[in-house]
């Protein structure tokens, strides 16, 4: 009857010791869990040292799991911190890289902007380009009427090819009628 009233006392004390111990970071799911499994063991009804041994097991086996999860929780939250940090570091790289382009291109644009306003500034002031877009109207058009020209010709080239071919077919009948009859 001792041995059940020491048992007896010692279980609030567990119980106490197992939720003053658990990190932070557990949630109240996992300690009643805990708490569930813990009154399971102690309920057996049996008032053994050997169940004060497995419930000391229990407890020991507690602690080392909820310290094993806590210190995974905090190795992911720190890999998660690196890897933030690393995406971060790259995206300002990524982001200067890109700046300094906009920025070259942005030179280039103002150049080629400054060299198209002199063009045309060249042009402008003897008229020159009215004339220059004149005589090129009169040479594409020159040259297209060329070019009609050559095609129409072109066909009639066709044309004479065929009839020649044709020629040759009936100059040779003829040259075989002839030498038939003069055998």
């Amino acid at each position: 009857m001792s041995s059940l009233l020491s048992h007896n006392k010692d279980q609030p004390h567990i119980r106490k010791s197992l939720s003053d111990s658990s990190p932070t970071s557990s949630s109240a799911t996992t300690k009643s869990l805990r708490h569930e499994r813990l009154s399971r063991l102690s309920s057996s009804g049996s008032s053994d040292v050997s169940n004060d041994t497995s419930t000391n097991h229990a407890e020991s086996y507690f602690l080392r799991r909820e310290n094993r999860l806590s210190a995974r929780k905090k190795a992911e939250e720190e890999s998660a911190n690196n890897d933030y940090k690393k995406m971060y570091e790259k995206a300002l790289a990524t982001n200067q890289r890109l700046k300094s382009r906009l920025e070259t291109s942005k030179q280039e644009l103002t150049m080629i902007q400054d060299q198209l306003q002199r063009a045309q500034q060249k042009g402008r002031p003897g008229d020159c380009g009215s004339n220059m877009l004149e005589t090129e109207k009169k040479e594409s058009w020159s040259l297209k009427k060329k070019i009609s020209d050559m095609e129409e010709q072109l066909k009639v080239k066709a044309e004479l090819k065929t009839e020649n071919q044709r020629l040759k077919d009936e100059n040779g009948a003829l040259i075989r009628v002839i030498t038939k009859l003069s055998k």
